[in-house]
């Protein structure tokens, strides 16, 4: 079945090294950025490791989180670890998910420095768990700084060679990001920071995390702010949600613009150093699922924005879903890339979604490659509510997943299995993809069945370029899911309707909708054609009611995670992982890291972790020797940086 399979459980350190490789030249063998580059490819040209040894891959070094250094009674839950690692210099650099900031020799694991500006003394928000995923690198060519934006509300300027704070940098090296929203009448304790910033030119970018689940329309927000990257100075404010007298603000009808909140960049963002422009991928606003008090098409709610970064005019932006009601933020990074398309060069911007569509555009004047068509959609029947007649459909590229359903998409591995599943979503209101939550009771169902589901399509892992073929990968996943709206218990709320999610689950344990329920997809953007697609994980085929069957794989439903991970893609290789609970359907600790020809999909190697891993591989050479580093463990006790590498020659 596979070409290449080795499983190996890891736990030995590796401390020699590997002669120099024929790599010199090839690639400077460095990771400095979230994505690898601004473009956010996520791609590096090592070839090193490739099909012939990455069953043969070792751990070289672990660094446990300086987190636990904390004194126990400031610790916050955290969650999985899921900060990316950068490499400059022969140096590892990253965040732990406290906001900590620390060097690691890139060979060794060896700790170098480390900072920490205490953030989580500076008051704990209203959200639950907290994350810094990352942090960003600048240089000038004479001084190099890192900025980690943090839980406490922090813009943080670090020395790269020293760790030190910078004393020209805001106040000792710290900006305060509780200031420079603009008035308003919102509770600030909930918004904080997770992704890293994003430096183009002189500027510094930084987006937000904003706790959507509350109960009330005073969430603050999601303005898009940006600061002289060597003095802090504070340069301009982006209204994501426009104000009195700037364009779109009529999108936000009867003064809907005052009191909602979110419509903020939680996830991470992209740049084109040479124009000077920054993409910023937006979320859905108050609340996700009831829009009864922000009628209008929402702009720049679930939208790309493209700014100008040195003063933060808007140079063209595009909304992929109106009045979004589905929590279908654009929840990734755009990728950058130069394609050619009927034999016109074109340096495009393509972003993935939520809704399973990829969006293509010339990302110098915003214009689609493809055409995008605005085509009608189910109405809600919801009491206040006001939903968009038509949404936006991309002709190409295909959708990369399931959209919608019906009852042709239900299981049918068996008679039974199939009468089962129809009898499950007759509770609830099917339909094509944009069909909106019903209230709950409505006409005898459950809620409305949504697929993708909010957790489904693309989170925030996103999509991968290979800049030497046009060809973008994404893993994605269906994750259906019930959404019926109720009424708030009395004084809880000042909406008249929350979310009251149902469960998606089918069968018998089993999935309700056809495989795949996970998948990586490859896409050729010069043609906007899929070049081909598999089910990611082998899936409940172990599972009783259809052992017998004997069935390929058909891709594993997320059961212990949301989202995770990301792919790498390398001269050779789709490098990604998978939880073994995800792959074996049991609760088991670790991870499968893998391996794929990047040309087909054909699955060459994996390697069995004693660890679960959570973060966005990078990989990197050292002194000859290429690395693959991902984040990994929890807060619970176990985060940790783990690095791989090939066995050292002695």
């Amino acid at each position: 079945m596979y070409a290449r399979l080795g499983v190996l459980y890891l736990s030995a350190l590796v401390t020699v090294f590997l002669s120099p490789s024929t790599l010199a030249g090839k690639a400077d063998g460095e990771w400095r950025h979230h994505g690898s580059d601004h473009k956010s490819s996520k791609y590096s040209a090592l070839s090193q490791i490739d099909a012939t040894n990455f069953s043969q891959l070792e751990v070289a070094w672990r660094w446990k989180s300086a987190d636990f250094r904390i004194p126990e009674a400031s610790l916050f839950y955290t969650g999985d670890y899921r900060a990316t690692l950068l490499m400059i210099g022969g140096r590892v650099y990253t965040a732990t998910s406290h906001g900590q900031v620390v060097a690691l020799d890139a060979g060794t694991g060896t700790e170098i420095w480390i900072v920490d500006p205490k953030s989580y003394e500076a008051g704990r928000p209203n959200m639950n768990p907290l994350q810094t995923r990352g942090i960003e690198y600048w240089t000038d060519g004479e001084n190099e700084r890192l900025f980690v934006a943090t839980i406490g509300k922090q813009l943080v300027s670090i020395d790269i060679a020293t760790g030190r704070l910078d004393p020209e940098f805001g106040t000792k090296g710290i900006v305060d990001l509780s200031h420079d929203l603009g008035p308003g009448d919102f509770d600030i304790e909930n918004i904080t920071h997770g992704a890293p910033p994003i430096v183009v030119g002189n500027t510094v970018i930084v987006g937000s995390k904003i706790f959507d689940y509350t109960l009330n329309n005073s969430s603050p927000p999601g303005h898009v702010r940006a600061y002289d990257v060597r003095t802090g100075k504070f340069k301009w404010r982006f209204h994501t949600i426009p104000r009195p007298g700037e364009e779109f603000n009529e999108t936000w009808e009867n003064g809907a613009w005052k009191k909602a909140g979110n419509t903020n960049v939680w996830s991470m963002m992209a740049a084109d150093d040479e124009l000077g422009y920054v993409y910023l991928p937006t979320s859905t606003p108050t609340n996700d699922y009831w829009g009864g008090m922000r009628h209008g098409d929402n702009v720049y709610a679930e939208s790309l924005l493209c700014l100008d970064a040195e003063t933060g005019r808007r140079v063209w932006h595009f909304q992929t879903v109106h009045h979004g009601v589905w929590d279908y933020d654009v929840a990734s990074a755009p990728n950058l890339i130069d394609i050619e398309v009927d034999g016109e060069l074109i340096k495009a911007v393509a972003q993935v979604s939520k809704t399973g569509f990829t969006y293509v555009f010339d990302r110098a004047t915003g214009e689609p490659v493809w055409p995008i068509e605005e085509r009608e959609v189910p109405q809600s029947s919801v009491p206040g509510e006001k939903t968009s007649a038509t949404q936006p459909h991309p002709t190409k590229p295909p959708p990369f997943e399931r959209h919608g359903i019906s009852e042709d998409d239900l299981i049918d591995f068996t008679p039974e299995l199939r009468a089962e599943a129809v009898e499950i979503a007759k509770q609830y209101l099917l339909g094509p993809i944009f069909t909106p939550p019903i209230v709950k009771g409505e006409g005898g169902k459950r809620g409305t069945m949504v697929v993708p589901g909010a957790g489904g399509g693309a989170n925030f892992p996103g999509a991968s370029v290979d800049p030497e073929t046009g060809i973008l990968y994404v893993e994605s996943q269906t994750r259906p899911i019930g959404m019926a709206l109720v009424a708030p218990k009395p004084g809880t709320s000042d909406w008249e309707y929350v979310i009251a999610y149902q469960p998606g689950a089918g069968p018998r344990g089993l999935p309700l909708l056809k495989p795949p329920y996970r998948r990586i997809t490859a896409i050729d953007l010069n043609k906007g054609e899929h070049v081909w697609q598999i089910p990611f994980g082998s899936g409940p085929t172990d599972h009783p009611a259809i052992k017998h069957l004997e069935l390929d794989s058909l891709g594993s439903p997320y059961t212990d995670v949301v989202a995770e991970g990301g792919i790498l893609i390398t001269e050779t290789l789709l490098i990604t992982y998978l939880s073994k609970t995800d792959e074996l359907g049991v609760k088991t600790p670790g991870s499968f890291l893998r391996a794929y020809d990047k040309a087909n999909g054909e699955l060459l190697a994996e390697v069995a972790v004693d660890q679960r891993l959570h973060g966005a591989p990078i990989t990197y050479l050292h002194k000859g020797r290429q690395f693959i580093a991902v984040a990994a463990g929890s807060s619970t006790a176990d985060a940790e940086l783990v690095a791989f590498a090939l066995p050292a020659a002695r």
